[in-house]
């Protein structure tokens, strides 16, 4: 059975900007439904390829039909629109969805001309965007081809995005708990899989009035940066600073409410204003003004209340989930699931044993998962399929066309197979910035190590190279490491984890390393890491033993190679543009070391 799941829709854009004034060039540019556009092509129950939309039109986080990634996922098993049995796209806006929806709205206490202007752009949405009849409409428009009504299946937001988590944490029966801004009526839920059953507690599901996700979205409003997207960086703000006392976080006394196990509720959910209606509470609650929203220190104690604010709530949550199960592998997926720091003080403080986090946790995953959940559905067994690199590849002939066409640019040279690793490695050993372009294109918002840009982590200064001459982008951001699974538990304190092969945990950096990799180490002594092993990417695991060997450092500092604001390079042309754009010393395409003129 075939089986292609994707995210997207064409007119997301159009009536966002229209209905709501979200446009491509505001600070809500990422907030569009169908974010993380993407597709997934399963084949007998095997993830055979996916990629995200952006990789190929270059629009970072971008929400139109996936036509590109569609296009190239059935390309690579050389089928047509019509070959495929099923089409699962990862939302299901129903007839009883918009009935609800319409309720909610006309019960909500707010004056009546905004009731009936909320129905009315909902209603403009449903019809011209999300609903099933529309999709289908989309599809068509997109790709030409006329898709029967019963070969496109609608699969509902959290569930697309459990499925991804179940297909890639290798758990039988597991608890569960799906966290993200919304999806079509909930931001939260939580349940447990037992004997291939999937079974919500419905009690302790969270509205979308009250996501928390939505609230830390705010938060990065407040605090000069990109709602939905540059979450991480109030994360890693927050790590330059020690929490408040719980009693003392004005987002514990003002603006959550904790209202039973696993339940709570925000002080603005129903505010006519919508979630903005919380930047005047922040300055209330904070002292905000126009002469210091913009300190570093005045950011540094927003942010870190912000943090321990979602690290107690989720703890909440987490602690009746435990109460309610007696499973302790813990599946967690959903865009709360990307703060990793969070992760870890959920896993070490929790009774779970175990959990899982995929690389396709936030909406890059909710493809995957929707295709995965219709082959469960259709009773389809799914392989296992840990790999994250499943988008495009391209071999030598290729990467020597794309060369050609900058010859007056750079200079490059062929080595044989397994020289090319030696000479990388012989480069990072000095105070080379590398870019490392192998393979298949990883998946989700992480550089896992095929779309790289690799540096020497014992220089202390490499942090501050790479974030100004190499990514253009904040000098506070830190960057995360790579190291073999065989070492990290000497160099890391890992807790309960064994492996973290897709940078979703953070774990403090053992005293006697700090120093060694001080470039991948944060202000607060941690790191973000990535785990590799001889069979998750030979490649990259042969260049740590060989770096490691010239200089007794057992990491390499791992960054996404982009700058600021771009999506990660997918094709040898993307990577040679970069290359040229930055501060990078050498870039390495394949079997080609490729350097400036």
């Amino acid at each position: 059975m075939i089986i292609l799941g994707y995210n997207g829709t064409s007119r997301a854009a159009e009536l966002f900007g229209r209905l709501w004034g979200y446009t491509p060039d505001s600070v809500d540019r990422h907030c569009f439904l169908g974010h993380d556009a993407a597709a997934a092509l399963f084949i007998d129950g095997k993830l055979v390829a996916a990629v995200e939309e952006e990789r190929m039109n270059r629009q970072k986080k971008t929400s139109v039909f996936p036509a590109n990634a569609m296009r190239w996922c059935l390309d690579q098993a050389g089928l047509d629109y019509g070959d495929v049995d099923y089409y699962a796209f990862g939302w299901q806006f129903s007839a009883e969805f918009a009935d609800a929806a319409i309720s909610r709205i006309s019960e909500s206490p707010v004056p009546p001309e905004y009731k009936f202007q909320a129905i009315s752009g909902l209603g403009e949405l449903y019809a011209g965007a999300i609903s099933k009849t529309a999709i289908l409409e989309d599809f068509t428009r997109q790709t030409g081809h006329t898709l029967a009504d019963e070969k496109l299946i609608t699969v509902p937001h959290h569930r697309a995005h459990l499925a991804c988590g179940r297909t890639f944490a290798g758990y039988g029966d597991a608890a569960f708990f799906v966290s993200d801004g919304q999806s079509e009526q909930d931001s939260a839920i939580m349940g447990e899989i037992r004997d291939g059953e999937v079974k919500v507690f419905e009690e302790f599901t969270i509205d979308s009035a009250n996501s928390v996700a939505q609230l830390y979205a705010e938060v990065t409003r407040y605090l000069g940066f990109i709602p939905n997207n540059d979450e991480y960086k109030v994360m890693g703000l927050a790590g330059f600073g020690k929490p408040p006392a719980l009693e003392d976080n004005p987002f514990l006394t003002d603006v959550v409410r904790f209202d039973g196990p696993g339940r709570f509720s925000l002080a603005l959910a129903n505010d006519p204003g919508g979630p903005r209606a919380y930047l005047a509470l922040f300055d209330k609650i904070f002292g905000g003004h126009n002469g210091n929203r913009k300190d570093f220190d005045f950011q540094v104690r927003v942010a870190g209340a912000a943090q321990q604010m979602l690290e107690e709530v989720t703890a909440h949550q987490l602690r009746a989930l435990a109460d309610a199960t007696d499973l302790r592998s813990l599946i967690y997926e959903g865009g709360v699931a990307l703060n990793c720091v969070n992760n870890t003080k959920l896993l070490e403080n929790l009774p779970f044993e175990r959990a899982e986090v995929s690389f396709g946790a936030s909406d890059p995953g909710v493809s995957i998962g929707a295709a995965a959940h219709v082959a469960r559905e259709k009773n389809v067994p799914l392989a296992a399929a840990p790999s994250p690199y499943l988008g495009p590849e391209y071999d030598a002939e290729e990467i020597r066309a794309t060369l050609a066409g900058y010859t007056n640019s750079v200079v490059w040279e062929e080595l044989p197979d397994g020289q090319i690793v030696k000479k990388t490695a012989e480069l990072l050993s000095g105070k080379a910035v590398i870019g490392w372009f192998q393979g298949r294109t990883e998946y989700g918002p992480r550089a896992l190590g095929n779309r790289s840009i690799l540096a020497n982590p014992s220089h202390a200064d490499m942090k501050d190279i790479i974030n100004t001459c190499v990514k253009h982008r904040e000098p506070f951001r830190p960057f995360a490491p790579i190291v073999l699974e065989e070492n990290a538990r000497r160099v890391f304190d890992m807790g309960k984890k064994e492996r973290s092969p897709y940078m979703t945990f953070v774990f403090p950096v053992r005293p006697e390393y700090v120093k060694t990799i001080a470039a991948a180490t944060h202000v607060d002594a941690t790191s973000r890491i990535q785990t590799v092993t001889d069979e998750s990417n030979p490649r990259l695991a042969t260049l740590l033993r060989d770096f490691t060997a010239l200089t007794d450092v057992p990491c390499l500092v791992n960054t996404s190679f982009n700058v600021a604001g771009e999506p990660i390079v997918c094709s040898p042309k993307d990577a040679v543009e970069c290359f040229l754009g930055t501060g990078i010393d050498h870039l390495v395409l394949g079997d080609f070391l490729v350097s400036k003129r």
